[in-house]
């Protein structure tokens, strides 16, 4: 793994481009892994970078966001995204949460809320310091607690052409959302975001001043918001085996599609599982009955971000 040093990251990134001489346009990361660190706000972030061998000039970039409990190194390791880069040529960044936690709103999640850490200026940071990335072709997805991020991406940026949460919800403030593609994935025995709606099973924080479970808008009816607001008409509904996918084909190429899996938890479906890890902390395992992370990349190329946007 190779760590860059700051002053060699500012440089590449260039975030203070008076200090590289001559004035070019920034060099892409090298193929392979890169980690790296930015100041928001006096703080310092973290992050993982992938760059494929087989990535363009202008390569597309998806923003992995980890959930509750996780890391960026977690992120990579676990779902995926490396191998499908690999196949398809696209850049992956694993952003860290500060004390493993985003910042979603007053009650989500841990010691980011309680902090109120701004990790939109993260985000936004992170995709304007990678060079050699398409802005039409600039993505974010995320688990949990990092698809609840996802959602507020999509409320309070116009950075991205499209976001996939995986088992999440949105509990932000959201009075007037941009039109996105949006593909949402969600087990309906989720017991820590329940497919239903309402407050989950389980606690987001050992904070005593920050509420212990995540109440949200039932599953499809989060999807419909997102429907009207990208002006879609009625959506049609095919189901596989567990899985049932309702699909709107909605004005200028957008969509906004809900993967449903019918018996699936709190998971990741087709991740690397962790059987010691599941079992210590109660963890449900990832459903077999879809790879989330190539569905998600099929949608996302498809779903490039309008020049007029």
């Amino acid at each position: 793994m190779t760590a860059l040093k700051r002053a060699a990251l500012l440089c590449l990134l260039a975030l203070t481009p008076a200090a590289c001489t001559p004035a070019a346009p920034p060099p892409a990361p090298p193929p392979g892994r890169t980690t790296g660190t930015l100041t928001i706000n006096g703080q310092e972030r973290t992050f993982r970078l992938y760059r494929p061998a087989t990535a363009t000039k202008k390569a597309p970039l998806v923003v992995m966001l980890h959930g509750a409990a996780g890391t960026g190194r977690q992120a990579e390791a676990t779902y995926g995204w490396n191998a499908t880069a690999d196949r398809n040529g696209f850049i992956v960044a694993y952003p860290d949460g500060l004390h493993r936690t985003w910042n979603i709103s007053p009650d989500c999640c841990g010691a980011a809320a309680r902090d109120n850490v701004n990790d939109i200026a993260f985000i936004t940071a992170l995709v304007a310091a990678i060079p050699s990335t398409d802005p039409t072709r600039t993505y974010a997805t995320g688990i949990s607690n990092g698809a609840m991020l996802t959602y507020r991406l999509a409320c309070d940026t116009t950075l991205f052409a499209a976001i996939a949460p995986v088992a999440g919800t949105m509990i932000n403030a959201c009075p007037t959302p941009t039109p996105i593609s949006l593909i949402h994935i969600h087990g309906t025995t989720d017991r820590t975001i329940p497919y239903a709606g309402g407050p989950g099973k389980r606690t987001t924080t050992s904070t005593p001043r920050l509420p212990t479970t995540i109440n949200g808008p039932a599953v499809p009816a989060l999807l419909a918001t997102w429907r009207r607001t990208a002006h879609c008409p009625l959506p049609t509904t095919a189901t596989a085996g567990t899985v049932t996918t309702v699909t709107a084909t909605c004005p200028h190429g957008r969509a906004v599609e809900l993967i449903t899996i019918e018996n699936a938890g709190h998971q990741w479906p087709g991740a690397t599982s962790q059987p010691m890890l599941e079992r210590l902390l109660h963890l449900d395992a990832p459903s077999t009955a879809l790879d989330a992370t190539p569905t998600i990349w099929n949608f996302f190329v498809t779903h490039p971000k309008l020049t007029s946007d």
